[in-house]
């Protein structure tokens, strides 16, 4: 196992971090704030220099308080596609659920030319809603590119299916629009991705030792929520479903003898020696919850270096515990 080790946690009370490092040598990291009311942008030279770095809003939700984009503003991440900055994130138009009880978010996108994306609010341009072809809650949005091509992933509810979300794949016409129809890889079926709720989201993707690996995390979001991944040949059509294999067991779950519990929403970055793998995700260290665990503000960002077994699949090992005096 890898030697290095960060302060955890690294960031606190931001859940669904994003960390990505760009070719100018700067970590920029989102995540979901507590409020669930905009969208923050920090960069740092190195991941420490991120839990100290000023954050800067880019984005800030509809006013109204009843249009689209004006609540409940979830899980961004930030992507460098042709030479422009693009941020995906989900948001509501109510915090009511609709008649089958589900909350009413759907997948938007924002876009920034400059060099440095930290940048002010009004060099954002918003590009609308990502459509899919079904008009339900969606969410989680993730991007990857693979032979030239840029592939979309995500969580969205099927009315046919049961469950809150299944998770997606497609391929991208431009940054904000699809140019295939969904393929749906995953839903939720085994014992861990049912508890509480029946769920499939949060979806990442590492590419490595001829394929591609992606994450999602399933179940409540509570100290049941834990990591599934699916597998599939780089050599493979990607949206050919048949062709991804599911984890039939978690591959990241809480760890009681640490007290991490609920780890799950991950993203991948490298380390500062350019070689290190690095999963980068939110838990809590303690399981009594008081109301809705949604707003309950203490998921905390945490970055682990982690392994590959000699099949060359990850090994994610488990959740790091706190550190910090």
């Amino acid at each position: 196992m890898s030697k290095l080790a960060y302060t955890a946690p690294l960031i606190i009370q931001r859940a669904d971090p994003y960390i990505y490092k760009h070719t100018d040598g700067y970590y920029y990291f989102t995540a979901s704030v507590p409020s669930y009311d905009r969208i923050e942008i920090r960069r740092a030279r190195t991941l420490e220099g991120l839990a100290h770095a000023a954050p800067r809003t880019v984005w800030r939700k509809h006013p109204d308080g009843s249009g689209p984009m004006s609540q409940l503003i979830w899980a961004p991440e930030i992507h460098f596609i042709d030479g422009k900055w693009y941020i995906y994130f989900a948001a509501s138009h109510t915090k009511e659920f609709d008649n089958n009880g589900m909350f009413q978010h759907r997948m938007f996108c924002i876009e920034c030319d400059q060099e440095n994306p930290v940048c002010a609010e009004e060099e954002w341009i918003e590009k609308g809603q990502i459509k899919t072809d079904k008009d339900t809650f969606s969410l989680d949005a993730t991007e990857f590119d693979w032979q030239g091509d840029h592939y979309y992933v995500w969580a969205q509810k099927d009315p046919a299916i049961r469950g809150n979300s299944n998770l997606y794949i497609a391929k991208m016409k431009n940054p904000w629009t699809l140019a295939t129809k969904p393929v749906m890889l995953s839903k939720p079926e085994y014992d861990w991705e049912i508890r509480g709720f029946w769920v499939n989201e949060g979806p990442a993707v590492i590419h490595r030792n001829g394929r591609f690996f992606m994450t999602y995390s399933a179940s409540a979001t509570d100290e049941n929520y834990a990591m599934g991944m699916l597998t599939c040949s780089d050599d493979a059509d990607l949206l050919n479903a048949d062709n991804w294999s599911k984890s039939k067991e978690p591959v990241f779950q809480s760890d009681l003898t640490t007290h991490q519990y609920g780890p799950g929403h991950n993203s991948f970055t490298v380390a500062e020696d350019g070689k290190t793998d690095l999963m980068v995700y939110h838990c809590r260290d303690y399981t009594e919850i008081k109301g809705d665990p949604l707003y309950d503000p203490n998921r905390h960002t945490l970055v682990k270096p982690f392994d590959w077994n000699d099949d060359g699949t990850p090994d994610f090992g488990k959740p790091v515990p706190y550190n910090y005096d």
